[in-house]
């Protein structure tokens, strides 16, 4: 199943702004004002100036935040944008609600303590963001997240994922038995998304610092529903014989 694009002229503006450069550029203005997001229960409040705005926007990361303040627009990043941010691109620094810079150790286990299962969902994102997919929450088709080759308002999601781990028998409880496998593909196919399966595989490293996450390995697998339908015998040759 390939992209989806929306509306006539929709590839062609996606390929002349790929998102490698949007986010190139994002991380190049960000590090240029020392920007700093702050620490929000599980959430980072984020204040952006104009250009910051567009690329934040173009680039899909955090959701603005309607505030009465004119001349100031708030982006609320989720915990894995956020310490994507922070980490990978190092382009911000995150502060407490003293104004105190939180370091990435500090930062990491916050932000376990206060997800259950961040650590593969974060190593879900980060994989799929480093190949330039557009990556946001899932949670209305019950997956973890979906992803875009572009842009949202350019082409509809491609991908439904599901992050897992076979080690210690982490698997969330989701994917248990056969019966789980088919509906979820009923429900990917009736939306036209394709099930991605990230298996996050540990390598046996210390969860309590964030340079584990070098170490552990993404795997990943594409699943489709067979349409005994499709795989029909080219009905063509039956009826010129007829």
């Amino acid at each position: 199943m390939g992209p989806r694009w929306k509306g006539k002229g929709a590839e062609a503006k996606a390929l002349a702004d790929p998102i490698s450069n949007i986010v190139s550029q994002l991380q190049s203005s960000l590090v240029q004002s020392s920007s700093q997001g702050l620490l929000m229960n599980s959430s980072v409040l984020f204040e952006a100036d104009a250009k910051q705005t567009d690329l934040l926007n173009r680039a899909c990361f955090g959701r603005p935040v309607v505030t009465a303040e004119k001349d100031k627009q708030w982006f609320q990043l989720g915990l894995e944008e956020a310490f994507y941010l922070f980490y990978v691109l190092k382009c911000i620094k995150i502060v407490n609600e003293n104004n105190c810079e939180i370091d990435s150790e500090e930062l990491w286990m916050y932000m376990m303590s206060k997800k259950e299962n961040f650590l593969n969902l974060f190593k879900a994102y980060s994989h799929l963001r480093m190949k330039n997919w557009v990556v946001r929450s899932g949670s209305q088709y019950g997956v973890d997240f979906v992803a875009y080759r572009h842009h949202p308002s350019l082409v509809h999601s491609e991908y439904a994922v599901i992050v897992l781990s076979d080690n210690n028998g982490e698997t969330n409880g989701r994917l248990m038995v056969w019966s789980d496998y088919h509906c979820t593909l009923r429900l990917c196919g009736s939306v036209a998304k394709t099930l991605l399966l990230l298996n996050i595989d540990k390598c046996g490293e210390n969860a309590t610092l964030p340079s584990c996450l070098e170490s552990y390995i993404v795997g990943e697998r594409t699943i489709t529903r067979w349409s005994p339908q499709q795989c029909r015998e080219n009905q063509t040759i039956a009826t010129g014989e007829s």
